[in-house]
């Protein structure tokens, strides 16, 4: 289930009782959202050369489900030390490495064989599955790897006492900080990197605490199907869909500038909303094999029915390009 569902109503470490919408927990969520997004850009631009032999979004999903299978592991000992530090690993950075929307849209590109390349139309089914079904093996490897991982470190790992209020206080203040500066890094770095990174910057944070709201209030609602994740999942791939829907019109194309803020929302607030990371781990620890294939086909499912109503009709209908017509300033 939900990485934080064994403490969602507040676990105590020692003396100290978080709430899962107390400032500590809130705040730490910002800097790990903005390095998760870093680390996935990142991630993804080193991995997208030519001649490329896999897709480049599989790397940060991979690390991602990796690290979160680290996390699972040692949920005890660090939600002992300090629970807010485990949120903030597993929602915040993990959560916002991985992301849903993208690899369903990558998959629906692919059934569209929108970069145009010479192949039929079985090739372009083959592609769209090779993505699918590779992705989730991938993942659910890498999950069990960082368990493995964790299994081998876990005899030598102690957790040290929980911070005191002054630790804690600062690293809430530094926390939020650290997401303050992704404003002047805006306007201050080179216009080229507002929409390759500092754009997406922006719009980290509230993607997560949006995915985090929604799996702390919905997914207890439903015992055995994640309805907060299956919530954020469908929602951020509909709006990445509208906004490449945006991106991708041929009659009036988008200034520079709109441009570059859809590209924020769309790497930013929709790959932060959306989560491989939070999904694989439920799907692994669903008790019945019934519950993760119904969780797992239907969130796959709604998404790519969500991209044939909002994207493909489009598409088919000669509104827009198959692919991005913006032109980023």
């Amino acid at each position: 289930m939900d990485p934080n569902a064994a403490w969602s109503k507040g676990v105590p470490t020692q003396d100290k009782t978080y709430h899962p919408l107390s400032f500590h927990v809130l705040a730490l969520l910002m800097p790990f959202s903005v390095f998760g997004v870093l680390a996935r850009l990142g991630l993804s631009a080193l991995a997208n050369y030519s001649g490329q032999s896999i897709f480049p979004l599989i790397y940060a999903q991979a690390v991602g489900c990796l690290i979160m299978g680290f996390c699972l592991h040692l949920k005890e000992p660090l939600s002992r030390y300090y629970p807010p530090a485990y949120t903030a690993l597993t929602t915040g950075f993990c959560g916002s490495l991985t992301t849903f929307s993208g690899w369903e849209l990558d998959i629906f590109k692919s059934w569209l064989n929108a970069n145009n390349d010479r192949r039929s139309a079985v090739s372009d089914v083959m592609d769209g599955l090779c993505k699918s079904v590779f992705t989730v093996s991938i993942s659910l490897a890498s999950l069990f790897y960082g368990m493995h991982i964790a299994t081998l470190v876990s005899p030598y790992f102690h957790a040290a006492p929980p911070p005191g209020k002054a630790i804690r206080r600062a690293a809430s203040v530094l926390s939020v900080c650290i997401y303050a500066a992704t404003i002047p890094a805006y306007y201050l770095l080179p216009r080229a990197f507002r929409h390759q990174a500092t754009a997406a910057l922006l719009f980290s944070f509230p993607g997560t605490l949006t995915r985090y709201l929604l799996s702390a209030y919905l997914n207890p609602v439903l015992q055995n199907f994640p309805l907060g994740t299956y919530a954020a999942n469908s929602l951020g791939t509909a709006l990445l869909g509208t906004f490449h829907v945006l991106q991708s019109t041929t009659n009036r194309p988008l200034s520079g500038t709109s441009c570059t803020i859809l590209q924020g929302l769309a790497d930013g607030y929709c790959g932060c909303l959306t989560t491989v990371s939070t999904f694989i781990a439920e799907v692994a620890t669903l008790t019945k094999a019934g519950h993760k294939y119904r969780y797992g086909l239907t969130t796959w499912a709604t998404g790519q029915v969500i991209l044939v109503c909002i994207f493909g009709a489009l598409v088919w209908g000669g509104e827009i390009s198959k692919a991005q017509t913006c032109l980023f300033g």
